[in-house]
């Protein structure tokens, strides 16, 4: 898959999937379904952060990359 994502956008991405990885299942500020729920946001804003390439961006024909 060709990359979609800035350096911006895949910095922020992963910064805000880590912070919500660690509200989610390293703290307790979130219990229950809302940290499971942030958990697994965090976990696909990480993924995507890394790998460079947002599915969504390829279904709305979107690229922050130049």
């Amino acid at each position: 898959m060709k990359v979609n994502e800035s350096n911006l956008d895949r910095t922020l991405r992963t910064i805000a999937g880590v912070a919500l990885l660690y509200v989610g299942l390293g703290t307790s500020l979130l219990a229950g379904t809302m940290g499971t729920v942030a958990a697994v946001i965090g976990a696909v804003l990480l993924l995507t952060g890394l790998v460079g390439v947002c599915p969504l961006y390829n279904v709305l024909k979107i690229s922050t990359k130049k």
